[in-house]
């Protein structure tokens, strides 16, 4: 984990506008030793570049490539500004996370803010609070954040069972490893029949036991007889909050729309949590592509701001995938979204692409990728 000492934390401060932030940063970094006074030309360039703003209220300033000598060692400051700073086309920062780095060690930092990116609530708390403890739990994820727990993970396909407890006792070792639920949880699902949702679809839960919003699935390898019914996937759903809304409403529209098939015949995990999760926009121009990357270090900080610079010149809707990875798809409009899905050399990287302008965008997007993102191949 990437620490941030307290003191680097700087409430309720005041900039007229963003280059006036930027030199307010500057100093910081300055005056804790971690640079020398010459990168702040540095990170005026690279805001010239392309912006560092990368959503829900936060920026991210730091230096180019060619002034990292005068990085003295890694370290951050991180300034409030209540207020609101316009950063990029209308787009308030109202936290700027000033970085130096040495080399890739702020990656770290970066990938601990994908929570927060996610979430409108959380940037908010942000940008309103008036206690540094409060930033430095949430920057750091070490105050209780609720999410929604639903990964490829989560998912058991084809299981060899004849038994629906056999498929219950997989969802619920999911939950209990996502320390989701409570003995009283089991004990009543266990008890307690599931929900028949039609299709083959059932669905088991508990107004007990429940610690977090979780949500495993399990399909056995051929269809079960339940209840005068077939039972195709059994969803056990641990809901604490409404978090789970989304990933149900895409269910539901599955249903509606008699598209569960897909769902059913899904060859792999990945397949399942994309049905679940993003919208199932089956128009000629939304497009699939598979690529695997070559590049030394993957989606690091460099080649993902150049891929979604690139996307960002076009007007179609972009999510990828890391298919040996969560399973969860990033958005690519989102620099911190590519980073967080932590894609590795030789890593499968799966591409939608659905808009207007949606083969432009993946021709696009193949010479990126070609290119190896401008970066030395192992």
């Amino acid at each position: 984990m990437f620490d941030v000492p307290k003191k680097n934390i700087h409430l309720a401060q005041i900039a007229n506008h963003k280059q006036h932030a930027i030199a307010q940063v500057a100093q910081a970094l300055i005056n804790a030793g971690y640079v020398t006074p010459d990168y702040l030309i540095g990170m005026q360039k690279r805001e010239n570049q392309a912006s560092t703003y990368l959503g829900n209220g936060i920026a991210i300033p730091h230096g180019t490539v060619e002034t990292r000598h005068n990085v003295l060692q890694t370290g951050v400051q991180v300034f409030q500004f209540p207020q609101g700073i316009d950063w990029d086309n209308g787009h308030k920062a109202y936290i700027v996370i000033g970085i130096a780095a040495k080399s890739e060690e702020h990656l770290t930092l970066l990938r601990q803010l994908t929570h927060i990116l996610s979430d409108e609530n959380i940037a908010k708390r942000l940008a309103t609070t008036t206690s540094i403890d409060t930033i430095y739990n949430i920057l750091l994820a070490q105050e209780s954040i609720d999410d929604f727990i639903f990964n490829a993970s989560m998912i058991s396909l084809d299981v060899d069972t004849d038994h629906i407890m056999t498929l219950q006792a997989l969802n619920i070792n999911h939950l209990q490893d996502a320390n989701a639920i409570d003995n009283d949880f089991i004990v009543d699902v266990i008890t307690n029949p599931p929900l028949y949702l039609g299709q083959g679809i059932w669905l088991s839960d508990s107004k007990k036991g429940n610690l977090k919003t979780a949500m495993a699935i399990a399909r056995p390898k051929e269809p079960l007889s339940y209840q005068d019914h077939q039972l195709c996937l059994l969803i056990t759903l641990s809901c604490k909050d409404n978090l789970a809304n989304n990933t149900l409403n895409h269910l539901a529209n599955l249903l509606i729309d008699k598209k569960i098939a897909k769902l059913l015949q899904a060859s792999d995990a990945v397949q399942v949590f994309s049905l679940l999760t993003t919208e199932t926009n089956e128009e000629k121009e939304t497009l699939s592509v598979e690529f695997t990357l070559n590049n030394k270090h993957g989606l690091h900080a460099r080649p993902s701001s150049q891929l979604v610079n690139t996307i960002k010149k076009f007007n179609s809707k972009v999510t990828i995938t890391n298919l040996d990875g969560s399973g969860i798809p990033a958005n690519g409009h989102n620099i911190m979204s590519v980073i967080g899905l932590v894609a590795r050399q030789n890593h499968r990287i799966q591409f939608k692409i659905s808009g207007p302008d949606a083969q432009a965008t993946l021709h696009a997007i193949e010479q990126v990728i070609s290119a190896n993102m401008d970066e030395e191949i192992a």
